[in-house]
């Protein structure tokens, strides 16, 4: 419980540390429901964090239903997660550097985040739960469920908001799917004495 508690710390806060001083700044997306989260938060002026954990329900509901382990570890890492964005929110706007710098640094921060805690089997939210029940389901990697499913919220919000540099945002989640695919990937090699 404490190692599940350790990751899901370290994930939420890698998570947040990218998005606000990094992505929020541009006003730029990553995928799954954190993305819808910053489209409704660019549109409306809705709190992320807040927005973030009220989207994740009926998919917690769903997973509760389908897989009750799935459920509770992921519950932990949205609540965590959606709290500490809003927590480090003063982080935004603290670094100024160029728009490609801070997608691709924000990018590796968020998925080294993503990548830890699903290598856990530990959702930080949403689509990546999802992702994971879909993995689970197919075999097929949960890194390229994410980058499909968070392509599909990337160019609804090119439709709706109406701004190319959107477009960088599939960048921050081709970085964020290589990181998840790798980390989930990697398997630890046995020391033989």
């Amino acid at each position: 419980m404490l190692k599940k508690l350790a990751v899901i710390g370290f994930g939420s806060t890698m998570i947040s540390i990218g998005i606000n001083m990094f992505i929020l700044p541009f006003h730029l997306i990553n995928g799954g429901i954190f993305g819808i989260s910053l489209l409704l938060n660019y549109v409306w002026g809705f709190k992320v964090g807040l927005i973030f954990i009220l989207l994740n329900i009926p998919i917690y509901l769903f997973a509760f239903k389908k897989d009750p382990i799935y459920f509770y570890n992921g519950i932990f890492g949205a609540v965590i997660s959606g709290c500490l964005i809003e927590v480090l929110l003063p982080l935004s706007g603290l670094i100024h550097l160029p728009i490609i710098s801070s997608v691709i640094i924000g990018a590796i921060v968020i998925g080294v985040g993503v990548g830890v805690m699903l290598r856990y089997h530990i959702s930080p939210g949403g689509m990546d739960l999802l992702a994971l029940l879909i993995a689970k389901w197919t075999k097929v990697n949960v890194g390229v469920i994410m980058v499909t499913l968070d392509a599909g919220i990337i160019f609804s919000g090119l439709f709706l908001l109406q701004d190319a540099r959107l477009l960088y945002s599939l960048l921050i989640i081709s970085i964020i799917g290589m990181l998840a695919t790798f980390i989930t990937s990697y398997h630890r090699i046995k020391r033989v004495n």
